[in-house]
């Protein structure tokens, strides 16, 4: 639309043919460097995205084990996994019910601190309960890497010095389009739709980079699996 206004405003030898075919080469070149950094953005937001999707979903599968390694250990863990119950129930909790996001994962996940703590304390009495609790300390330190790993994961987003600098190059080249475009409604419907979906393509961006909030979030389906296993 403010393309469309200059042209009321812009000097008729301003839009000859040699400036149109000027404006459009220097347009083409802002394109081009528009769409790859639009792709760059993508995939890293698509990456960081899936990234965090597995970290959740190994994390979800080292409850359980960890769970099975208590419950083989014998019935003087019961207060550990117990607790281990109860970090899951306060994760989802605070995460996909209220909201929450990744560093809302990390600090709540702390009190899994106490899980070491409570592991560590175990006093074997054979090789099958020395083993086991070996193991278990493993696992609850791979537990806590996750978390911590989720935890830094969070404050990382998107370069708002280059989001911006999309967002220009964008506006450019509509702005050029709607210079020498005729008036119309269905030009004018036609770059809304296009506007639209470019916009949908930065709101994926944003989307994917705060994957515990807003439209597209991880699910929590991998750890409501872990605890329905917990405690069996």
């Amino acid at each position: 639309m403010v393309g469309m206004l200059l042209r009321s405003v812009v000097p008729k030898q301003h839009l000859s043919n040699e400036s149109k075919g000027v404006i459009q080469l220097g347009i083409g070149l802002v394109g081009t460097m528009a769409a790859l950094v639009l792709g760059l953005l993508v995939a890293s937001a698509k990456s960081s995205y899936d990234a965090q999707s597995s970290e959740l979903t190994q994390a979800s599968a080292n409850i359980i084990l960890l769970d099975r390694m208590l419950a083989l250990y014998g019935p003087e863990t019961k207060e550990v996994r117990e607790t281990l119950r109860e970090v899951v129930i306060r994760v989802m909790h605070q995460v996909w019910s209220e909201g929450g996001n990744p560093s809302q994962f990390g600090a709540k996940m702390a009190s899994s601190e106490y899980l070491y703590s409570g592991i560590q304390g175990l006093a074997p009495q054979n090789d099958l309960q020395r083993s086991l609790k070996s193991q278990a300390l493993a696992i609850a330190s791979n537990l806590g890497q996750t978390r911590w790993l989720m935890f830094e994961q969070g404050a990382t987003s998107v370069s708002r010095p280059m989001l911006v600098i999309m967002v220009f190059w964008l506006a450019i080249i509509f702005i050029s389009w709607g210079l020498f475009a005729p008036p119309n409604v269905t030009v004018v419907a036609a770059l809304l739709v296009v506007a639209l979906s470019v916009s949908g393509s930065i709101f994926l961006i944003l989307e994917m980079y705060a994957p515990y909030q807003g439209l597209i979030q991880i699910s929590s389906a991998p750890m409501q699996a872990a605890l329905a296993q917990l405690g069996q």
